[in-house]
């Protein structure tokens, strides 16, 4: 329920994107983006407190301070008058949701590891990625209903029930003779040990990258299937298609685990992504960029599929030998990672020209460089970073 909070923020808002725009003064093209965008960003920077909070203070407190303040980012977006604050409310939001996103992550470390830990995180992941299924038909359908402001006030609502049923039903996972005092010296000292530890780094960056051009996707969907492809009201439906994809790919995941190690299975999901996007490039050039929806769904259907296969391994390989500092370990591995495809993604869903061209060419580069990062992190993977 809490990676589905995460989701929901994030693709409600996507049909919501163009009246918000319109309806607080927004005059650039892909401004709009940036409520997608400013919410990766409040995400990135909350990860790297909330994880030294659970070491210290346990796992829920932590989680019950995210959504404290996710809750009071919905408040301050639902009563947004202008788009500077509506972009303060979503950093809120973002900056809140990081609590429950990365301490999940922990209390999954707390009690599993290795290939256990790759299957419980393929079954989270799943209902991370399901989410989006409903979630734009959810947006559009609060959108003909009774306006964006509408869309806020059904996150504050979740929220609050999701809190609830937290609070009641799931355990503290860090016993109190596990936890670790806040300090600033020691979360300096933990960033370094993680930044020198080449598994640990490179799988971070790896994760960042392929994480990057589904932002890229998130950023510009609403305007390639509403826009380029005049899909209207249709465009729910569409989107729900490729997130289907992703999420059965994540469940097929937990089943190949057990015969296959997680980066045989990563290396060979990238190869198919950079493989297809370097194939696609040439069809969209070959018709003067802008193929038929169909080859496009078809693209991006398979090429999401190997991303479900990625995101749970990339996300179990980059805390595999974090063990000893899951709650820290998480905060710094899911804050370098999010700034990583923040970028990435934000440059993507700029470079949107009215064609899926630049969509397309970002899958390529950011497959083959996140291919380059895994394999310089199997690579003499137990010396640390010169």
């Amino acid at each position: 329920m809490m990676m589905s909070l995460v989701a929901l923020s994030i693709d409600t808002m996507l049909p919501a994107l163009s009246p918000i725009g319109h309806d607080l003064g927004v005059t650039g093209k892909n401004t709009s983006q940036l409520i997608i965008s400013i919410f990766f960003l409040g995400m990135a920077s909350g990860q790297l407190l909330y994880g030294p909070i659970s070491d210290s203070s346990g796992r829920k407190p932590a989680i019950y301070l995210g959504y404290g303040l996710f809750i009071s980012g919905c408040l301050l977006s639902l009563a947004a008058p202008n788009f500077p604050v509506m972009l303060a409310g979503r950093f809120l939001q973002g900056f809140g949701t990081a609590g429950p996103r990365i301490v999940s992550i922990a209390i999954v470390r707390d009690r599993y590891e290795g290939s256990s830990m790759a299957r419980i995180m393929s079954f989270v992941m799943t209902v991370f990625i399901l989410v989006p299924i409903v979630a734009p038909a959810l947006g559009q359908g609060i959108l003909l209903l009774s306006g964006w402001r509408a869309i806020f006030g059904t996150f504050l609502a979740l929220g609050l029930v999701s809190l609830a049923w937290f609070a009641f039903r799931q355990p503290e996972t860090l016993k109190q003779e596990n936890r670790i005092p806040f300090s600033f010296k020691r979360m300096t000292a933990t960033v370094r040990m993680i930044l020198i530890n080449r598994s640990a780094f490179g799988y971070t960056v790896t994760t960042g990258l392929v994480s990057g051009f589904f932002l890229g996707y998130l950023n510009s969907a609403q305007q390639i299937f509403q826009e380029e492809y005049a899909l209207g009201k249709r465009f729910p439906l569409y989107f729900a298609a490729l997130a289907l994809s992703i999420g059965c790919a994540s469940l097929f995941n937990t089943r190949l685990l057990l015969h296959h190690t997680m980066q045989l299975l990563s290396r060979r999901a990238l190869l198919s992504i950079s493989g297809m996007s370097a194939s696609f490039i040439l069809l969209i050039l070959l018709q003067e960029n802008h193929p038929p929806l169909w080859q496009l769904m078809l693209y991006c259907f398979l090429t999401f599929f190997s991303t479900g296969i990625l995101f749970g391994n990339l996300n179990a390989l980059a805390m595999e030998t974090l063990g000893s500092m899951a709650g820290i370990g998480a905060g710094v591995v899911g804050s370098l990672s999010t700034f990583i495809s923040l970028i990435a993604g934000t440059v993507i869903g700029q470079s949107y020209n009215g064609t899926v061209l630049p969509l397309t060419t970002g899958f390529l580069l950011l497959s083959v460089a996140s291919l380059q990062m895994m394999n310089w992190s199997e690579r003499m993977k137990t010396m640390p970073v010169p």
